[in-house]
């Protein structure tokens, strides 16, 4: 799906907990996510922390998202 929606013109970010995966699917913007049973988060953290966790996942989302790519690219760090 995220092929297609970049097809229609719309920039798309793949968040996953398995790269691999996306690499082989073809998503061009991918950032790697926590967890399989926690992709966007840690339960085992305090509110605070989760939060803090949650936000850096969202806010190097929002950095891939603007970033121009020309080709499949893995937001690391």
């Amino acid at each position: 799906m995220v092929k297609e929606i970049e097809r229609a013109g719309l920039p798309v970010v793949h968040i996953c907990t398995v790269v691999p995966i996306s690499l082989t699917v073809g998503a061009n913007r991918i950032v790697p996510a926590i967890a399989i049973p926690h992709p966007l988060g840690n339960p085992a953290l305090d509110k605070n922390e989760e939060k803090s966790l949650r936000r850096k996942l969202v806010e190097k989302a929002l950095k891939a998202l603007t970033t121009e790519v020309d080709d499949q690219t893995v937001f690391e760090g």
